[in-house]
Order: C-alpha cells, then structure tokens, then sequence
C-alpha cells in the first residue's frame, strides 16, 4: 500500500490498542421456529488491561465479561467458512473491538467444525447460513444484555469464503445454484439411481427454492476469498452497499483468484480492492496457535515467504478503517 496510508493506519491501529482493549464473552441463542441453537461470542470495546482468554486450542486476547466501554456502538456480524467455528477470525474481532466496535460471531448451525456432513449437507447450508447471520442480529439487537448500547441503523458484516457468499447474498445478490459444479465425492458419479444421490437432488431441490433475501440492516460489508461461482452480473446488479473485497493471490479449497476478481468485475458500483500477495486461500484465518499449527496443519502453514501475522496486522487496519469511514455513527 502507499507509504502515507500505511503510517495513518499503522497509527490509526497503535491509538485503538492504546485506547482500549477487548471485551469477550459467549453467547447462546436459543432454538425457535426459524432455526436450532446458534453458539457463539461477542467481542467489545473494553477500558481494562487485556489479558488472555483460552478457548480450546485458541488463546485470544482480551478480558472476560468486561464492562462495555463506550455507547451508540456499531455491531459488526462474522460469518466463517466451511467447517468453520466462531473463533476463526478472533483477531479481526478482536481489533474491530479495540476500535470500538461491538462483533458478534456465531458458528453457523449446519456448516462447523462439529459438523462437517456430505456433499447433500454441503449445498443444504448455503441456505440456512444468511438465516442463521439475520438471527445473529435479531439476538443483538433485541435479547443481548446490554443491546442498548447498540447503534441499531449501523451494522456492518464480515465473511470469509463460504462465508463471503453469505455477505454477498445479505447484501442483495441472488446466487444461480446451476452454476455450482459437481462435487467429485458426490455419491451420484458412481450411483447415480442410489438413495444417496436421490437425497442430494432432493436438497439441491430445497436450495434452488430457498427465500434468500437481503437483509437491509447490513450497510456495508467487507467480503474476503468468497465461494462466488455462484453469482454472475445478473446475481450481483442490486448489491448497493459499499463493499470491500479481497482476494488471495494464489486461492483454494473451490475459491480461486479469477471468480473473484469476476466478482470485482460484476459489482454495480466498484468495491474496494485488496489482493492478498503470496497468500493462499487459509491465510484470512486468524493466525495459528501451537497447538492449532499441530492439529491442522492443512490450514495453518503459509507459502515461503508469507507472513501471516504481518499479513493480519494490515488486514485488520484496512477493514477497521472501512467500517469506520462507511458506518456513520463514529464509534
């Protein structure tokens, strides 16, 4: 990036992490007429010395239930990517909250790292992922304890790969499903009469009939390494709200470089533009612990050369100062 805005933002980051720390607890939201029970937490903007939280095999920074710091605070929403959990992306939810904003996560009801079904539940949780997200924020913003602290007209949205498919279509896209490519483990390429394949083309059915809609109380979203063969200009011409789009240089797991600069390309009004450089598809992922590094190693470990702490510290700064030019309460 260009010198002068690397040193803002590079002081725009230090006068945030100086200001406050973050704030952490979890969140349950209960079972109801439109979905299961959603797990999840709640980063916020928080007066105290951060410290360190363990969470499984992630170590986050911040305090636990800290008392929130600031009111009229913009909410910020986080979708992860397949096979995902709400932790993912830790530490962007964790700068957005040493900024001053609220970030709620939830890992997504058929699409986390406890569930991780065959190609049938792979297409079926495209559907319930955007109703998953608008229940997210109608807990936010109506049963979260302190919901009074929210500034109900300024939210914001941030998804990574599946994930950004989700913001992409709660930001006005209509995905085309015909446009999905057969899975190679799919079960109708060697049993195409077997009631395996019947049950993936009965919830490929469901998917083509889903309501997806727009949910208007997003005002911008930050969309990194979408899932986008599913959109073309057609999908894509009623996305109106400001967007900032990145990419990976090299991609994966289904993503690649070229739909998403086609996505770029097909936006009405321009986005934001960010290509990750040496980076991979996983690199948007908060960086690894030990342990994590250990276990998933397929995820974790970076092309020679790449640095993805580095990579997360420029990152992150970037979708703060979005949020912040493009979210009119200041927070």
């Amino acid at each position: 990036m260009p010198i002068l805005r690397f040193l803002f933002l590079a002081v725009f980051c230090l006068s945030a992490t100086l200001a406050q720390a973050a704030g952490f607890s979890t969140i349950e939201i209960p079972a109801d007429q439109k979905g299961p029970a959603l797990h999840g937490g709640v980063w916020t903007p928080c007066a105290a010395p951060a410290g360190e939280i363990r969470l499984g095999r992630s170590t986050i920074s911040g305090v636990r239930d800290c008392p929130i710091d600031g009111s009229r605070l913009p909410l910020i929403v986080l979708s992860h990517g397949y096979g995902g959990s709400f932790l993912g992306h830790y530490d962007t939810a964790q700068a957005l909250a040493d900024a001053g904003f609220v970030v709620a996560a939830i890992s997504h009801s058929d699409d986390n790292s406890q569930i991780r079904g065959g190609p049938g539940d792979k297409i079926s949780a495209l559907a319930t992922r955007t109703t998953d997200i608008a229940r997210l924020i109608d807990h936010m913003l109506q049963q979260w304890p302190a919901h009074d602290r929210l500034a109900a007209g300024q939210i914001g949205f941030y998804g990574f790969s599946r994930g950004g498919y989700t913001g992409l279509v709660l930001s006005g896209a209509r995905p085309n499903f015909e446009r999905l490519p057969p899975l190679p483990s799919s079960p109708c390429a060697s049993t195409p009469e077997g009631p395996a394949c019947a049950l993936m083309r009965q919830r490929f059915q469901e998917l083509l009939a889903s309501p997806l809609t727009r949910d208007a109380r997003i005002k911008a979203a930050v969309i990194a390494d979408p899932l986008s063969m599913v959109f073309d200009a057609d999908s894509l011409k009623n996305v109106t709200v400001p967007i900032q789009l990145w990419a990976s240089e090299y991609g994966g797991d289904g993503v690649t470089p070229e739909n998403v600069a086609a996505v770029r390309r097909n936006l009405p009004a321009p986005p934001e533009w960010h290509v990750a450089t040496g980076a991979a598809h996983f690199a948007f992922l908060a960086p690894c612990s030990p342990a994590m590094a250990s276990a998933l190693p397929e995820i974790c470990r970076d092309g020679p050369g790449f640095d993805r702490v580095a990579f997360h510290a420029g990152l992150n700064a970037e979708v703060a100062a979005f949020f912040r030019q493009h979210l009119a309460s200041k927070p």
